[in-house]
Order: structure tokens, then C-alpha cells, then sequence
């Protein structure tokens, strides 16, 4: 069957373009007078026909000019309908050729082929959505190992514990900890920020020591708890430092792809 007008076939049912088939049956009116009178023979939007805002440019003098145009997307039922209103030779010949069509669609050869293709169309959507699950479940993954770790932990920890998950040193951590503004040092002993002292992150602990010239003294230690860990995964996190078993993960997924 030879083409007479573009159809397309990428929606459940084949359309053409209302401007298209206009152009076809060489109606005289302007098309944005004719369609609105053809929908007056009882056509709904969104059943017999869509709406569509085309871009296009057009060439006036020695400039470009981008107008929109209004086109509209029609059911082969609505087209073959249209050709009958018009009652001219090219509605006849266009009128036989969307008969045929419909025919056509209809045999079992198409509906099977279009069931494959659905069919396929709907593998490669849940196969997409298995990839982006899957490297969610990877992303979240390393979240999930590290702070699995701590809850597995109930106790208390020393700032040096948590220093060595990120790599680093104790003083380290402590001085990096005061330059973002979360603790600060007195008497020897690293102190919360007040807007961080009643949230159940650190509990200070007495430690009994011998001096050098051999007097039994105390010092007091801040330690920290699960809860105080987690913020600080948080807090360290927002700053791009991630400890060491999220960066070798990160790594490897890198290094995969």
C-alpha cells in the first residue's frame, strides 16, 4: 500500500497530523479556521484528537523568527470521518486508504506484532528499573555497613576509635571537629558547643592517672556515644569526608564502571 500521508505508529493507536492531512485533501480554508469547525461534527480532545504546540522557524527578511503553530494529533477513526465531511475525490482516495489501514492494523500478523513489542517495551522498563535499584541498593549499601558497625556497638567510644574509621588520627579529628564549629577546648578536655551539649552525644568520664613524679591524680575524658557517633557520621559526610570502608566501596563501583 503506497504512503499517501505520514502515520505514526508510536502510540497505541495510529494518528496523523491534522496539518497534514489538510495539506492532503487541498482544503481551501485556513487550517486554523477548518479544524475548529470539523470538531463541531462532535470530535473530543484527548479521545479523537491531542492538541500539540510546534516550534517552528520561519525566515522574514534576513532574520530568523521562531513562531508557534498549533497542530493536532488525530485518530484514524477521526481522519477517515474528516475525508467523508469533505466530500471531494481526495477525501474519497484518503477515506479508501485509512480503510485499508485500519484493515491492516487489525490482521493477526500486527496485533501479535504489536503484542511482541509491548512486550519488549515492558522488559526494558523493568529491566531499567532493576539497574536503578540495584545501584541504589549500592549506594545505600555503604551507609548501611558503617553504621551497622555502630549500632552493633553499645558502648562508649574515644574520639581516637572513631578517628582510625576515617583514616586519621586522633588530634586530627578533634582539631577538625573544632574548626566546624562542634567542640572547644578546656582544661585540657575537648567540650561540646552548648547547641550540642543536651543532645546525648558525649559523656564525660573520670580517668584515674599517675603523675610523672609519681602523685595519683584524675583527669576527665570526653567520650562518645552511638548517638554522638552517628551525628558525627552525618556531620563529616555533609563535608565530603567519608570513612574509609564507604571510600574503598565508592572506589571499587567506581572501578567497575
Amino acid at each position: 500500500m503506497n504512503e499517501i500521508i505520514k502515520v505514526n505508529y508510536d502510540s497505541e493507536r495510529p494518528t496523523v497530523m491534522g496539518r497534514e492531512l489538510h495539506k492532503m485533501l487541498e482544503v481551501g480554508t485556513a487550517y486554523k479556521d477548518w479544524f475548529p469547525r470539523m470538531c463541531e461534527y462532535g470530535f473530543t480532545e484527548n479521545i479523537d484528537y491531542n492538541p500539540l504546540k510546534i516550534e517552528q522557524v520561519q525566515i522574514e527578511g534576513n532574520r530568523e523568527v521562531k513562531r508557534t503553530i498549533i497542530d493536532h494529533q488525530l485518530t484514524i477513526e477521526m481522519a477517515k470521518e474528516i475525508c467523508m465531511l469533505q466530500r471531494s475525490e481526495k477525501g474519497k482516495q484518503a477515506r479508501q486508504y485509512f480503510i485499508q489501514l485500519e484493515q491492516e492494523w487489525n490482521t493477526p500478523e500486527m496485533v501479535m506484532s504489536r503484542a511482541l513489542k509491548m512486550a519488549d517495551t515492558t522488559i526494558h522498563r523493568l529491566k531499567t528499573t532493576v539497574a536503578i535499584k540495584e545501584q541504589q541498593i549500592a549506594e545505600l549499601k555503604p551507609r548501611a555497613d558503617y553504621t551497622d558497625s555502630i549500632l552493633q556497638n553499645k558502648g562508649l567510644v574515644t574520639i581516637t576509635q572513631i578517628a582510625k574509621d576515617y583514616g586519621m588520627t586522633g588530634t586530627a579529628l578533634n582539631k577538625l571537629l573544632h574548626e566546624l564549629k562542634v567542640q572547644y577546648k578546656q582544661s585540657k578536655q575537648w567540650l561540646l558547643y552548648q547547641c550540642f551539649q543536651d543532645k546525648g552525644y558525649t559523656h564525660s568520664e573520670t580517668i584515674n592517672i599517675t603523675r610523672t613524679d609519681g602523685r595519683p591524680d584524675i583527669k576527665m575524658e570526653t567520650k562518645w556515644t552511638q548517638k554522638g557517633r552517628l551525628f558525627l557520621y552525618g556531620l563529616l559526610k555533609r563535608n565530603e569526608i567519608l570513612p574509609v570502608i564507604e571510600r574503598n566501596e565508592t572506589n571499587e563501583e567506581e572501578n567497575k564502571n
